[in-house]
């Protein structure tokens, strides 16, 4: 009998609360909890940004609750990056033609064991993988579902005018790939609304994933340890507060409005410095640095690098609050780290889930422009230290309630399970 058959038929999962050694845990129905899932991404690596670290929450909740995963990506088997991940993990190697990714061994592969699996995600657009997962998973009759990840969202096809030329091209082949998914999903509705207008034609079915990532507490018994690291990483601002930039050094991100802002405001919070934290693929941080020299605050801001683990938690849990200004995101991992870790956070309009940051009190949000980006840091300095403190507190209840894994591990399963998605 075909794998996905034996899945389909059994219906959409009911989940329940159980008790499991003390704890409240996720419960899932038989058809919910004995679907064999496969996971493709061309890329693990650290520096790709937000999606490779999306994969690895979805990958950990899998593991958390029980259920059955697999991953299939194009790093290099020793690739220290993969060593976490608490599944069965093929590493098919190098692949061609640059962020396209082209890879015949992957092509193959996918063709071989398509059908071994109830339901495949493809994590990702514009690239090969999506349209091999495609043809294999159609071959195979296996059902499949794409992660977009922000990759659709308007303001590329704006900001890279001759991408946007190359991408209207390729559509066609996307288009299918999109097409004949089970489901297409997106972490947000407003993902969702703005993906349809990029390109045309675009239907297909949205499903919208509640995404989170998994909760920090248990690393937070070591809290102490981590910031510790943290200010060993950075000393000089073990006795001074500073706002955090974490992700990567990216113009997307905002790294120059958060730079020129920051120097407007300064005589505002002189006591008060900047960390900008995370990967460089592109030498975009000695331009922010010489333009941090131009401005006069070269030494307020401090520049670690990537960093991951307890650096991360440390800086995290350290910071007055994160700090995103940011043109696009489709979601916000380390938005949701931040909350997890108990800190405020100031991010830009063009961060989907702003509505959410304000509505419970947990951050503040502003345009993803200059005077904007003025506006975020200056609101924030004006608070008093008991309504920061208030954010604060309110922080980690938020993430609790909101960005919990569990209910996107409900969602995409429920997707393979009941043999239909919605729209």
């Amino acid at each position: 009998m075909h794998p996905i058959n034996a899945g389909a038929r059994q219906g959409p999962g009911v989940k329940e609360k159980i008790e499991i050694s003390g704890r409240t845990a996720l419960g899932f129905s038989p058809s919910m909890s004995s679907l064999r899932i496969l996971h493709v991404i061309d890329s693990f690596s650290p520096d790709r940004g937000g999606p490779p670290e999306a994969v690895r929450q979805l990958v950990k909740a899998y593991a958390a609750e029980g259920l059955t995963t697999e991953v299939v990506c194009l790093d290099p088997a020793d690739a220290p990056f993969l060593r976490d991940l608490p599944c069965k993990v093929y590493a098919l190697g190098q692949s061609w033609m640059g962020q396209y990714a082209f890879s015949p061994r992957l092509w193959r592969w996918l063709r071989a064991n398509a059908g071994r699996y109830h339901g495949i995600v493809m994590n990702g657009v514009w690239t090969f993988p999506g349209l091999a997962l495609s043809m294999a998973a159609r071959h195979a009759r296996t059902p499949y579902g794409v992660f977009v990840h922000g990759a659709l969202d308007p303001w590329f096809n704006r900001q890279y005018w001759l991408k946007r030329l190359k991408k209207r091209v390729y559509w066609p082949v996307q288009y299918s790939v999109l097409r004949h998914a089970r489901a297409v999903f997106f972490t947000t509705s407003s993902e969702r609304d703005l993906a349809k207008t990029s390109f045309s034609p675009s239907k297909w079915n949205s499903v919208v994933v509640p995404f989170g990532i998994i909760d920090a507490e248990e690393s937070g018994r070591h809290a102490a340890a981590q910031v510790e690291e943290f200010y060993r990483r950075v000393p000089q601002v073990r006795r001074r507060p500073y706002l955090l930039f974490l992700g990567r050094l990216h113009e997307k991100k905002g790294c120059d409005l958060l730079l020129r802002a920051f120097a407007e405001i300064g005589s505002a919070a002189t006591e008060t410095d900047l960390v900008i934290a995370g990967p460089d693929r592109g030498g975009m941080q000695a331009r922010l640095q010489q333009m941090a020299g131009q401005l006069g605050i070269v030494d307020r801001v401090h520049w670690p690098g990537m960093i991951g683990g307890d650096l991360k938690w440390g800086a995290l849990r350290a910071c007055d609050a994160l700090i995103l200004p940011s043109h696009q995101e489709n979601f916000g991992v380390v938005v949701v780290e931040a909350l997890a870790a108990g800190r405020p956070v100031l991010i830009s309009h063009q961060v989907n889930i702003w509505p959410e940051i304000m509505d419970e009190g947990v951050g503040l949000a502003d345009e993803d422009t200059l005077k904007g980006t003025i506006r975020l840091l200056s609101r924030w300095f004006d608070l008093s230290g008991a309504e920061r403190d208030a954010m604060a507190a309110r922080a980690r209840p938020c993430f609790a309630a909101k960005f919990s894994m569990e209910r996107a591990l409900t969602t995409v399963n429920s997707v393979f399970a009941a043999g239909k998605a919605g729209s």
